[in-house]
């Protein structure tokens, strides 16, 4: 009987997927948590062609979009509930919000969520916005904000693996579970030309280690001068150069780091959009980072990376799978921690430059 009436539902929930046309995706972080919904996303799109997709996602997260061709339109906004704290208070914006919903039309909401995190917020919006099908997984009972509610997987499983189950279970087949993004080719073409024109920095395009040293997260960034002499002896050995990625604010933290890299250094820090450091790390004989968005990148396009993987989570909830990579870190008792800033001596990145160049070699099949 059990099994009839899952079939049943199953049915009826396949019926209105094929309804759907215009499909909002809700993932509200930062740029790496929105690349490990394209496996997700493409399946929708695979299971919907015709339908049209726009993903809601946080300022910074938006930019992930210009890698995932299987969405239409991008609507940018830093929710308040997400915000820690720091917006003020403006019931106008919220309306604003809702109202912004509303015109959207929508025929469905997909909210995706960490472990951590709670789709009902969300949902509710949904709700006031009038979006009929609200989809999302749930450790609590939603009193009817939801209309579909996956009940909640292990925490311990990996993000990708959770953003999949819940559009399985909302009734998508899904055809590949790898993590997938797209660059595009104006994107490739510039990020040739950041290294030069002239033909020792176009053969560098082919040949060259990146290493991309920061996060905005304090409590994942390895130490940076370790990072540079690790960069510099990968650099000596292979006689390839380094280029240095990161974002503008980092650049009062790069002096040192430049400074031991030498003439092995390029300096690309702010000079990329996402779009070019996903075309340079594509290219990368090697990337060196921390656990961030650089990490989903090169675990996308399949790039021999070396991570030094925090102890503010769980490998398996968040680590690379395409087993070209390899973590670092250090077991420690405080972790998994989650926190931003970490209140003791980063303990769990207490690593060796002379393991990290180990490990690079290793990747590129140096002795």
């Amino acid at each position: 009987m059990k099994s009839i009436l899952e079939n049943s539902k199953s049915n009826i929930q396949n019926a209105r997927l094929h309804g759907l046309r215009n499909i909002l995706v809700m993932r509200l972080d930062n740029i790496g948590d929105v690349i490990m919904t394209s496996p997700a996303l493409r399946a929708i799109k695979e299971n919907l062609p015709e339908s049209r997709l726009t993903l809601m996602a946080s300022p910074g997260g938006a930019q992930a979009t210009e890698l995932l061709p299987w969405v239409d339109e991008v609507l940018p906004w830093r929710v308040l509930w997400q915000d820690l704290g720091k917006l003020d208070f403006d019931p106008a914006r919220e309306w604003e919000l809702v109202r912004r919903l509303q015109n959207g039309k929508f025929d469905a909401a997909i909210i995706f969520t960490s472990f951590s995190q709670s789709p009902h917020p969300a949902g509710f919006l949904c709700y006031l916005a009038g979006v009929p099908l609200r989809v999302g997984e749930s450790k609590e009972a939603g009193n009817g904000v939801l209309t579909l509610e996956v009940s909640s997987a292990p925490d311990e499983i990996h993000q990708v693996e959770r953003n999949l189950r819940l559009v399985e279970k909302a009734g998508f087949e899904v055809y590949d579970r790898s993590l997938c993004i797209q660059i595009p080719e104006a994107a490739q073409r510039e990020a040739v030309m950041l290294l030069g024109t002239s033909s020792d920095r176009l053969s560098t395009y082919y040949n060259y280690i990146l290493l991309n040293p920061w996060t905005s997260c304090q409590s994942r960034n390895y130490d940076s001068q370790r990072f540079a002499i690790a960069a510099r002896q990968l650099a000596e050995v292979t006689q390839m150069p380094v280029l240095v990625t990161g974002v503008e604010k980092d650049r009062p933290k790069s002096p040192s780091l430049l400074a031991t890299l030498g003439d092995y250094g390029i300096d690309l820090i702010g000079k990329t959009t996402l779009s070019q450091l996903a075309a340079l790390i594509a290219n990368a004989k090697l990337v060196l980072t921390n656990n961030t968005s650089t990490m989903h990148i090169a675990d996308a396009t399949r790039t021999p990376t070396v991570v030094m993987f925090a102890g503010t989570e769980l490998e398996c909830q968040w680590e690379p799978r395409n087993g070209t990579s390899r973590l670092l870190r250090r077991p420690t008792t405080c972790s998994p921690c989650y926190a931003f800033t970490c209140p003791y001596q980063l303990e769990c990145l207490d690593i060796p430059p002379e393991e990290v160049v180990a490990t690079g070699l290793e990747l590129l099949k140096i002795s």
